[in-house]
């Protein structure tokens, strides 16, 4: 069984519209972002919540030629929020006049990342609003000039997942250097676990497990002042338009694991999943666990379960069973039980950290030139897939969901702060599109 990609045809179209800004508004470009040998890196966040403001610390952590010099986000306070971190005494003790971020450097609302891109004087951007906004965001990034760091998921739907195909290719022909938040492919142990993987430790692959079950997350109530559009931002984690439900918000990192393991994405799924104990209002419309069955080009099936209930057992690992023996691993921690026997040395590095250390090298000219739009777009589609087949009941295919489904979750109307409601999926009875 083989596996049908999108097509380099249709990556270049969609490619040639977003290079000639065809897909997004225009954007007043920025100096070159070949910075090979340059002594300082300029660094914009868009995105100024918890992961937004970290990624910028990690940034500043990775290398002393970064400096931290534009703030972006929907949300005002989070601007302000964000600043008032980063100019902490404790962090201002740290990378001193490394954070410099004037005023007139600062922007709110929904046109914020435009503004933000337009500076002549940004290299590089942080990528870290909810995930329903990465696409057009990767797409106005790469279409400005700038290298990235973008959060994971990078999209919702297929038509996200499409758009950033199309502009990691733009991407690559710029000399953009693009590095993803799936810390995992920047952490020793996994990389060293994979190693003896791809080399036959495990021997044959025959089947696989991840997983990653946990409790209850935060929740934001809904307030008089806010309009759908400003409750729904701040509660993101519960609307897929925003956050594409916790499997892939979250559970892309061990089913991105799974993928590196088979040598890229499932040919289908099947899935299942419900809302059980997050039934109100506040908790939007994502379910609350998902039980997928994945199907690779080999015929090897991945059992992925994915959880988010208060009182339940957590567990968050990746598991692959082959003729010679047995691996497991999470954030730490890799060992093969078997013939070939192997146990990872503990951590002595911040993957959190690393991912940019490898970024920063890729910009430098001083490592690998790393590009990893397309890998981390296919991982997303393949949370997606699972997503789709669980609100479903339908057996989702690769072809289908890469180059067939129509699927766009984003609203057609955010200005007017107006969001139409959205409704539980329901199995058997929700369309598959």
């Amino acid at each position: 069984m083989t596996m049908s990609p999108m097509s380099r045809r249709d990556v270049l179209k969609v490619s040639a519209q977003i290079a000639a800004g065809g897909l997004i508004a225009p954007i007043a470009l920025g100096r070159s972002a070949n910075i090979v040998g340059q002594d300082v890196i300029r660094v914009g966040v868009i995105g100024c919540g918890g992961r937004g403001t970290g990624a910028a610390v990690n940034s500043l952590e990775a290398h002393e030629c970064t400096r931290i010099v534009a703030l972006a986000d929907l949300m005002p306070d989070r601007v302000q929020s964000s600043f008032g971190q980063l100019n902490s005494d404790e962090i201002k003790e740290r990378f001193g006049d490394r954070i410099s971020i004037p005023k007139d450097h600062c922007f709110s609302g929904l046109d914020a990342y435009r503004k933000l891109l337009a500076l002549p004087d940004i290299d590089l951007v942080i990528l870290a609003t909810s995930p329903g906004f990465r696409p057009t965001h990767f797409e106005a990034a790469v279409a400005a000039g700038k290298h990235v760091f973008m959060e994971k998921p990078v999209a919702v739907d297929p038509v996200g997942v499409r758009k950033v195909i199309a502009a990691g290719e733009v991407a690559t022909s710029k000399g953009l250097s693009v590095v993803t938040g799936t810390q995992r492919r920047h952490e020793d142990t996994y990389l060293e676990a994979m190693e003896r993987v791809h080399a036959g430790d495990l021997g044959e692959i025959m089947a696989g497990r991840c997983y990653w079950n946990q409790g209850a997350l935060w929740v934001h109530n809904r307030r008089p002042e806010y309009s759908d559009l400003e409750w729904q931002c701040r509660n993101w984690l519960y609307f897929t338009w925003l956050s594409g439900d916790h499997i892939v918000e979250q559970h892309v990192h061990n089913i991105d694991v799974m993928n590196w393991v088979l040598g890229g994405p499932p040919v289908r799924c099947v899935g299942m999943g419900g809302r059980q104990s997050r039934t109100g209002e506040e908790y939007g419309h994502i379910y609350d666990h998902f039980a997928i069955e994945y199907e690779y080009a080999n015929g090897v099936c991945v059992s992925s379960m994915s959880r988010q209930i208060e009182g339940t057992p957590g567990r968050v690992e990746e598991v692959v069973v082959g003729s010679k023996g047995t691996l497991r691993m999470s954030p730490g921690r890799a060992e093969i039980t078997g013939k070939s026997s192997w146990r990872a040395k503990e951590e002595t590095t911040n993957p959190y950290v690393q991912e940019h250390v490898n970024l920063i090298r890729s910009i430098r000219g001083e490592g690998p030139k790393l590009n990893e739009a397309r890998r981390i777009a296919e991982s997303t589609l393949t949370a997606i897939m699972g997503r789709m087949s669980a609100y479903t009941g339908q057996v989702v295919t690769w072809d289908f969901a890469l180059k067939e489904s129509t699927l766009d979750l984003m609203p057609p109307d955010l200005a007017s702060g107006s969001i139409a409601p959205w409704s539980v999926a329901i199995p058997g009875k929700t369309k598959l599109v």
